[in-house]
């Protein structure tokens, strides 16, 4: 008969994790509401102005929710495609949003009204969001190419594209607008510098980039692919401070809170991480019913909004006391930042104050300024840019003209200084609107230059071709004078009988 030896089980006692303040903190954020979209939810973004509305991107339209009651106030569906990426400005009257055609549109919020239009991509653009100074939009394609528009003009003034995959992430530094940061699918995390057009530093993630930030300082940037998120320091060449993978699936999308003391992430795992940015440990973990694609936490942190592929917009909201509501009031931004410079734009007083509007200063342009230095020639030379309009170049000269000045502009100037005037009046001078003017600005600019004409290859023959258009023209109105007395002849006869 085999013996068996008794085993005895010792219980041991699994140490569970006290509530922390951190804890208690995330879990104030109770389920508000969940808001159903037509389709997958692509985006979210609050407006920098309170009360601080948030555009929510999903299918072809891009909708204005409110942050008091949670109902659209604003619908913008001007798409022909799927919409990608509505951003408020920092001043709260302009969105940007991309699309699948690769079209980029700026709308007045108010207005609903396409104010810019700007073409150049030729495949999906996920990425579109206004420079610091508000005047400039970044976006990013599938076409892997980055670019920096100019809104008033409606070009891009900067092309990146070293990337070799689609291009879904993308930010500009707030401290420091030079810098642009974006990820790829290609793996690869790059800086770029608006100043050199050029990318300065290039770094590999190791998985497709899905999402991208960047610190204030600009010394330290953070990028998601796959599971991870990696640290980087940008001052020490790029090398990793810090890679973690807390998630079981792709990591979609990160966010800061207002100070960057915590960053939050959403994943395909149905999960929503919050980590401290001093060692990147998980501190608080939210799971939601679907997996997640966007999210955004508002500036007073008070709600916390995610976006999910099932198209449902869950919205979580924190209750405030008083004391805390007063204290981030009083909470001053960093001395130097962009914030700091642009503090109290938004306060509208009380009702028992006085408000003064204040007119804003208008800036004269570099050509208004040198006349009213009495800098004839580089007022000249600042209208004789190809990118000035004609119509602006001969109001110049107009005034050179009236102001009996207009031989002191053009005289003593060399070759390349003079060779934009004389290339300016060989194109313009058989234009009806601006003959007579262009005809006595050619005959000071021969009474001048006479003398030396013959010591310049160049301007002697910009001279000669202007003297040879003018005469092919003189020509064309003697033909046409001819042409014109026959007519008068015959329809004189036909009159007769």
């Amino acid at each position: 008969m085999s013996s068996y030896k008794k085993l005895s089980i010792r219980k041991f006692a699994v140490p569970i994790k006290k509530d922390t303040e951190e804890s208690r903190f995330w879990k104030k954020f109770k389920t508000h509401s969940t808001l159903s979209e037509a389709a997958s939810v692509t985006s979210i973004n609050y407006s920098p102005i309170s009360p601080h509305d948030f555009a929510v991107t999903s299918s072809t339209r891009v909708q204005i929710y409110s942050a008091q009651n949670f109902k659209v106030k604003k619908s913008i569906s001007r798409f022909n495609d799927v919409a990608y990426c509505g951003t408020i400005r920092n001043d709260g009257k302009l969105l940007v949003a991309g699309d699948a055609t690769g079209l980029i549109q700026v709308f007045d919020i108010n207005s609903r009204a396409i104010l810019r239009t700007l073409r150049g991509h030729n495949l999906p653009v996920h990425i579109t969001k206004f420079a610091p100074g508000n005047t400039q939009v970044l976006s990013c394609s599938d076409d892997k190419t980055v670019r920096i528009w100019d809104i008033p003009g409606q070009e891009a003034i900067s092309v990146f594209k070293e990337h070799q995959d689609y291009v879904r992430a993308g930010v500009i530094n707030d401290e420091n607008p030079h810098l642009v940061l974006t990820g790829s699918y290609d793996q690869t995390i790059k800086l770029w510098d608006m100043r050199s057009n050029s990318c300065t530093i290039s770094m590999v993630h190791d998985a497709p980039v899905e999402d991208v930030l960047m610190f204030s300082s600009g010394r330290m940037i953070i990028s998601a692919g796959g599971p991870t998120i990696t640290v980087w320091d940008i001052i020490a060449g790029g090398r990793v401070v810090r890679s973690v993978s807390n998630h079981q699936k792709t990591i979609t999308s990160m966010f800061f809170n207002e100070s960057q003391s915590r960053l939050l992430t959403g994943s395909l795992d149905h999960h929503v991480k919050i980590y401290d940015v001093q060692d990147y440990d998980v501190v608080h973990s939210i799971k939601y019913p679907s997996p997640i694609l966007c999210l955004a936490l508002s500036p007073d942190e008070k709600n916390l909004i995610t976006g999910m592929t099932c198209g449902s917009l869950s919205i979580r909201h924190r209750k405030t006391t008083i004391q805390e509501n007063k204290s981030r009031e009083d909470k001053q931004p960093r001395v130097g930042s962009y914030q700091y410079f642009t503090r109290g734009r938004t306060y509208k007083g009380t009702l028992d104050d006085f408000i003064i509007e204040s007119k804003r200063k208008k800036h004269l342009a570099s050509y208004d300024n040198y006349l009213k230095k009495f800098q004839y020639s580089n007022a000249l030379d600042a209208v004789l840019k190809e990118t000035t309009t004609a119509i602006l170049t001969v109001s110049m000269l107009q005034e050179l003209i009236q102001r009996d000045v207009l031989r002191i502009a053009i005289a003593g100037r060399d070759d390349a200084s003079l060779r934009p005037l004389v290339k300016f009046l060989i194109r313009w001078i058989n234009d009806p609107r601006y003959t007579s003017i262009l005809c006595d600005v050619g005959e000071v600019l021969i009474d001048v230059y006479a003398p030396v004409i013959d010591k310049s290859p160049l301007i002697k023959n910009m001279i000669e071709s202007l003297r040879d258009k003018v005469k092919g023209e003189v020509n064309l109105q003697k033909e046409v004078a001819k042409v014109i007395g026959s007519l008068e002849m015959v329809f004189a006869k036909g009159m007769m009988k």
